[in-house]
C-alpha cells in the first residue's frame, strides 16, 4: 500500500497476539503511519521495545492514545468498559475506537457510554488466532484470507465504518458487517462452544489420567491433540468471553446437548444407520469450509513455522 497511511497515529491498547500481528501486518502494508504501544504490564512492555514491538511503547495509557487516529482494544473483553473510562479523557475529536474481542453485544454497552463528544466506536473481530499469547506471538500474516467482522454502532457515519474496513483489508483481512446479537451468536457456534467443548474433553482427559498411569496423555492420537492445542488458549480471554456473551452461549450448548444426547441414544441402541447419516452430514460441512479456502487438507493442517 502507497501513499498517505489510512491512520496516521494508532494507539494498541494491549500487546498480546492480535496487537502484535496487527502492527506486523500494518508495516508490511503502510496501513498505518506511527504506532504507539502499552501494556498493563511492565513485563510485557519491555518485551515489546525488546523486539521492536510498535514505534514507541509507552508507560501510561493516556500517553498512548494522545492525538491517536485510531485506538484499538486489545484487552480482555471484560476490561474493555474500565479502559475505555480511563482513555476517554485524553482522546482527540474525530478519532475512532474499536476493538477486537470476540463478543459485541456486551463490549458496545460497556464502551459506548464513556465515549467523549466527536470521537467513534465501531467494534472489529478478527477470526483468527492461535493457542499462543503475548507480544512474542504475533506474525504478519495472521489475517491474510481471514474474515474481520465489522460491527458498527448505530448512527455512525458510513465513511468511519468504510475506513475501518479499508484498514483490514490491507491487513489481508476479508470483512464483513454484522448486527451485534447476529455476531455474538455466529461466534458462539463457530468458537465460544466448540473452545468450551475443548476445555471440558481436555479437563476430562486430566481426570482419566489420574486413574489411567498417564496413558491418555501418552497414546494420544491427533484428535486429542487438537483439542489441547485449543484449549492452551489465553485463559482470562476465554473466561470473560463466556462471562460476557452467556445468552448466546447458554443457547448454543443447550442445543449442543440435545444433539449429544440423541448421539448417545443412538450409540446405546445400535442404531448405525442414524449414525453413519449424522457422520456424512458433518463431514460435508468440512468440505464446504475447506472449499471456501478457510482451511487446508494438507497433512498436520498445513501447520508451519511462520516467522514474521
Amino acid at each position: 500500500m502507497s501513499g498517505t497511511p489510512l491512520y496516521p497515529r494508532v494507539a494498541l491498547i494491549g500487546l498480546g497476539l492480535i496487537a502484535s500481528s496487527m502492527f506486523w501486518s500494518a508495516r508490511r502494508s503502510g496501513a498505518i503511519g506511527h504506532v504507539v504501544g502499552y501494556a498493563r504490564s511492565a513485563e510485557t512492555r519491555e518485551t515489546a521495545r525488546r523486539i521492536g514491538l510498535c514505534d514507541s511503547v509507552v508507560d501510561s495509557v493516556a500517553a498512548a492514545v494522545r492525538d491517536a487516529d485510531l485506538v484499538v482494544l486489545a484487552t480482555p473483553v471484560g476490561a474493555m468498559g474500565a479502559v475505555m473510562q480511563d482513555i476517554a479523557p485524553h482522546l482527540k475529536p474525530g478519532a475512532l475506537v474499536t476493538d477486537v474481542g470476540s463478543v459485541k453485544r456486551r463490549v458496545i454497552e460497556d464502551v459506548t457510554p464513556h465515549l467523549p463528544a466527536g470521537v467513534d466506536f465501531v467494534g472489529s473481530h478478527p477470526m483468527a488466532g492461535t493457542e499462543h499469547s503475548g507480544p512474542e506471538a504475533g506474525f504478519a500474516s495472521l489475517f491474510d484470507n481471514r474474515w474481520c467482522l465489522i460491527v458498527p454502532v448505530e448512527g455512525t457515519d458510513p465513511a468511519v465504518i468504510d475506513r475501518l474496513e479499508r484498514f483490514w483489508q490491507a491487513l489481508g483481512a476479508e470483512t464483513e458487517r454484522m448486527d451485534a446479537d447476529h455476531h455474538d451468536m455466529v461466534c458462539a457456534v463457530v468458537s465460544h462452544i466448540p473452545h468450551l467443548i475443548a476445555y471440558t474433553m481436555v479437563g476430562v482427559a486430566d481426570d482419566l489420567r489420574r486413574v489411567s498411569d498417564r496413558e491418555v496423555i501418552k497414546f494420544s492420537a491427533a484428535g486429542f491433540r487438537d483439542f489441547t492445542r485449543i484449549a492452551a488458549s489465553d485463559p482470562t480471554m476465554w473466561r470473560d468471553v463466556f462471562l460476557t456473551n452467556r445468552d448466546a452461549t447458554i443457547e448454543v450448548l443447550g442445543r449442543f446437548t440435545e444433539e449429544l444426547f440423541a448421539l448417545q441414544r443412538a450409540i446405546r441402541t445400535g442404531d448405525g444407520e442414524q449414525l453413519h447419516a449424522y457422520f456424512t452430514r458433518t463431514r460435508a460441512i468440512r468440505r464446504s469450509i475447506l472449499e471456501a479456502g478457510q482451511d487446508t487438507d494438507k497433512p498436520d493442517f498445513g501447520r508451519v513455522h511462520v516467522d514474521r
